[in-house]
């Protein structure tokens, strides 16, 4: 089916509420009485102007698209209207004439002009014209206002979401219990040891709690909670879990939403079995055009049901669908998975 470009949702019905009733304006002002007393000028004349006049509404709009798009934003608002002004001025003379010659061809108009009525019609479609790119330009500011606060507050619920899977996955009685297992078992056998995991330990919820309410962090900052983070994982899986991180200083200062390491990795260690001879070997590092690359290998495990780690991922995916133009990618062979992260330059760019 063939599709017009729109300048609002609200086109069609704008056209077929305005043009209907002026269409019989237009045929008053032409014919007069002649309009209603004569049968054949009112079933031949209406459907004809309705036609043109809504073909003309259809041209209108293909054209204030195009302008739109020419002259994109509120700075060239008045550039813009005044041109289209101008120009659907002289395409309503163009229209006026041609309803007045099809008229002519067809019989309903004597030889004369009447350029009274012409000038009267032209005068009524010009009004109608400005009418309706005011209007129009009115529909579409608040149709772009309500999809920019309804994108906010999606934005606010998905941070919100992914902040309490992020903080789920990790302050939970099963995870404590582990990180207070291992310091436990570390204080009998090495006290040094014991004092650098519960420094590492105090890091990881530090930094979760600190960034809270933080919608971006920079990739330095994310890097160094996930190192610490690393420190405690290796307390419980030891030689079954590795990583490598070797991002550029460049990269450090851009930023990202907090605990997207955090995501990917437990996302990672759901997915995949861990054991010394085979350990999941994590690597992030420094991708093209402003990304970061996190790969792993691939070894999965038999899975049951969905965990709070898959909704995590969904949630940070949907999060820079909102945040970013750039999406989060995921590339999977039979052997390696790679995640591209996009990095944001501005803090600016997020408003939450």
């Amino acid at each position: 089916m063939l599709k017009f470009p729109r300048y609002t949702t609200r086109d069609l019905s704008i056209m077929l509420w305005t043009m209907t009733p002026f269409s019989i304006l237009l045929n008053i002002i032409i014919f007069g009485r002649e309009y209603f007393s004569s049968a054949k000028v009112f079933f031949i004349a209406t459907p004809v102007t309705f036609l043109i006049m809504s073909a003309s509404f259809i041209l209108y709009g293909n054209i204030a698209v195009t302008f739109r798009q020419r002259f994109p934003g509120d700075s060239n608002f008045l550039k813009r209207t005044i041109i289209l002004i101008l120009l659907f001025l002289t395409i309503s003379a163009l229209i006026i004439f041609g309803i007045y010659t099809v008229y002519h061809a067809v019989g309903l108009l004597g030889d004369s002009k009447e350029e009274n009525n012409f000038t009267w019609a032209y005068i009524s479609t010009g009004i109608l014209n400005i009418f309706l790119t005011f209007l129009n330009e009115g529909i579409y500011r608040f149709e772009n206002w309500k999809a920019n606060l309804k994108e906010t507050e999606e934005l606010k619920l998905t941070f919100k979401q992914s902040q309490l899977i992020g903080l789920k996955s990790q302050v939970n009685p099963h995870f404590l219990f582990n990180s207070l297992n291992s310091l436990s078992g570390l204080i009998q056998e090495d006290t040094e040891k014991a004092e650098k995991f519960l420094d590492e330990l105090s890091k990881v919820y530090r930094y979760m709690l600190r960034n809270d309410d933080d919608p971006l962090v920079k990739l330095g900052t994310e890097i160094q909670f996930i190192s610490s983070y690393f420190s405690l994982l290796k307390s419980r899986y030891g030689d079954a879990v590795e990583v490598e991180i070797a991002v550029t200083e460049a990269d450090k200062e851009k930023s990202l939403p907090p605990l997207s390491l955090q995501v990917i990795v437990e996302n990672a260690l759901y997915q995949n079995k861990t054991s010394k001879s085979s350990p999941l070997k994590i690597t992030i590092i420094s991708g093209k055009e402003n990304t970061i690359i996190i790969k792993n290998n691939v070894q999965r495990k038999i899975l049951t049901e969905t965990g709070d780690q898959e909704t995590g991922l969904d949630n940070l995916i949907k999060k820079y669908q909102l945040m970013s133009e750039q999406p989060v990618e995921i590339h999977e062979s039979g052997n390696e998975r790679l995640i591209v992260l996009p990095l944001i330059s501005k803090t600016e760019e997020v408003v939450v």
